[in-house]
Order: C-alpha cells, then sequence, then structure tokens
C-alpha cells in the first residue's frame, strides 16, 4: 500500500497548534467573545473521538476546553463525560428491577435538565455532540430498560450516533431501539473485518444499522483499498475514525499523521469529493512524544486534516 500522496512538515503545525493554544488559554473567554470553532474543512466535518485525551482530567467541562483548544466544532462523546456530568445512576443488572429503575431514571427530570444543559453547554460553545460513545451497550446482563436509558440520553444530547464495537450477534437486540429512535447503531471494527464483512444479512435488519470505519485499523490487517471499502459502503458509513498504522508487512505501527501507510489524505479528498455525509473523528493512537501532550497532538492532527482539504 503506498504512503500518503503529500506529506506534511509535524514542526509547522506544531507551530500552528501553539499558536492556537495560545490564542485560546481560556477557551469559555474565546466563546463568550463570540468566537466559536469550525472544524469543517471543504465540506468535511473534522472531529474527535475524546478517547484521544485520555489520561488527562476527563470532566464533561475539561473536555469542551480541549475540544475548544483544537478549534473543533463536532465530537464522539465518550460515556465517562456523560455520565459523570448527567449523574447516570447506579443500577445493578442483578437487581429484578434493574429494567424498570432504568426506565424511570429515563424520565427522571433532573437526569434530563442534565442532558439538556450538557448539550446547551456543547453548543453554545460551537461544539455539536454529533455522536455519544456508549461502548458497551446491549452486552451482558444490560437490561432493556438500561438500552433504553441510553438511547434516550443520546437524544437528549442530539446525537445521531451511538457507537459501539462491531459485535453482530447485538444487532438484532439493538436494532428495534435504533428505529424506535432513529438513532444509528455504528459498529466500530478494530483488526476483524474485511471487504466482505459488512455484506453479512445483520446488517439488513435495520436502516440504522451503521459502521464507524476505522481506517487505520483496516489498513493494519487488510491489503485492499480503503477507498474503494468507503466507496462500496458509503451509505452506511456514518463516521470514519482517523489514525495513520503500517501494514501488516511493517508491523502495524501506530504512528503520527503521514509517516504510516493508511491514506487519509484520499480519504478526506474523497469525502470532500462526493460530499460524504459521515463525520471523520481523530483517534488519538500513537504515542505522544516528550514534551507534547494529547491536546497538542490532536491539533496537530487537524492541522493536518485541514492542509489535506485546502
Amino acid at each position: 500500500m503506498k504512503n500518503q500522496s503529500i506529506k506534511f512538515s509535524r514542526r509547522g503545525f506544531l507551530g500552528a497548534a501553539a499558536a492556537t493554544a495560545a490564542a485560546a488559554v481560556v477557551p469559555v473567554r474565546l466563546f463568550a467573545q463570540g468566537g466559536k470553532p469550525n472544524s469543517n474543512f471543504n465540506g468535511v466535518q473534522i472531529g474527535v473521538n475524546t478517547y484521544s485525551y485520555r489520561g488527562m482530567p476527563g470532566s464533561a467541562e475539561q473536555t469542551l476546553g480541549y475540544l475548544l483548544e483544537n478549534g473543533l466544532s463536532s465530537v464522539e462523546l465518550q460515556a465517562g463525560p456523560i455520565n459523570g456530568y448527567i449523574k447516570r445512576p447506579d443500577i445493578k443488572a442483578d437487581d429484578p428491577e434493574a429494567s424498570q429503575k432504568w426506565l424511570a431514571a429515563a424520565e427522571n427530570k433532573e437526569i434530563l435538565e442534565r442532558c439538556a444543559a450538557l448539550r446547551k453547554m456543547y453548543e453554545d460553545a460551537g461544539v455539536k455532540i454529533h455522536t455519544s460513545k456508549f461502548g458497551n451497550i446491549g452486552e451482558g446482563k444490560m437490561t432493556d430498560g438500561e438500552i433504553e436509558f441510553n438511547f434516550i440520553a443520546a437524544k437528549a444530547l442530539g446525537s445521531k450516533v451511538i457507537t459501539r464495537e462491531l459485535d453482530k450477534n447485538l444487532a438484532k437486540r439493538l436494532a428495534p431501539f435504533a428505529d424506535k429512535y432513529k438513532i444509528y447503531i455504528a459498529f466500530h471494527n478494530h483488526e476483524q473485518i474485511n471487504a466482505k464483512t459488512y455484506d453479512d444479512p445483520f446488517m439488513a435488519l435495520s436502516d440504522y444499522l451503521a459502521i464507524n470505519f476505522d481506517i487505520g485499523h483496516y489498513v493494519a490487517s487488510n491489503d485492499d483499498s480503503v477507498v474503494e471499502f468507503i466507496e462500496k459502503f458509503n451509505k452506511r458509513i456514518v463516521s470514519l475514525h482517523l489514525k495513520d498504522r503500517t501494514t501488516k508487512a511493517n508491523g502495524k505501527k501506530n504512528l503520527p499523521f503521514g509517516e504510516g501507510n493508511t491514506p487519509i489524505v484520499d480519504v478526506l479528498k474523497l469525502i470532500s469529493k462526493n460530499k460524504y455525509p459521515m463525520t471523520a473523528d481523530i483517534e488519538l493512537e500513537y504515542k505522544v512524544p516528550e514534551g507534547s501532550s494529547p491536546v497538542k497532538e490532536v491539533g496537530v492532527c487537524v492541522q493536518y486534516c485541514k492542509k489535506a482539504l485546502s
């Protein structure tokens, strides 16, 4: 597989990221003065999976600060910041009344108000919670009531998508909830998929079963074209995870954008050219260099995407 068709100067992007950070030392002050982020570049909505900020303080407010510092207007928000802010109840799955208790929680006025407040805080700052990451939805002993709670919370946050790991066996269970709330369940891949995975009949269970396509993981485990995969499944892909990995022959390494074998530039140009309505979310997985931070490195990735689409 070829390397990136365009190479960029990482030093230049670090400088740009530093300048952005300097302009947004106090992100709340920035948007209070009327400045709001816009990370839609040439028709491609760039966002981030907030897993990228792991290792940093992770409240909903702190996470919003990172997003503003990175100039991002869309986010795949992990469950941690969501649950902490809305004060998600702790209801044990083995409680015989667990399902009913979750349904009651989904109608709880205070919880719904906190969901609305979280959405408003982000949207007032210029950030859309496009996707809620409830990675274990439907698993194990999770009751139908808790599944429904997750969908109601996601809808209250304004999310169009819930992401979770690929599990064909859960598709039948989750499909009716996705249909009911008109929220996509988007399956995220690691290295277990190939070009025929989503030809499987399980995808036909609902128009709201979708794909959260990780292009880096795909390159690390397959030799065929990422671009062709996106072209084939573009109507099912609602979001991408952007990362740069090398091929199997090159060790499957996670590397800074532009240094691996993942054709990030070609993918972004494809989305722009065809006006595919999918978000492209940065997922930082390479080792953060000494003296840097996850926020700075996400900033580098944002600038890479912006340059690719200029």
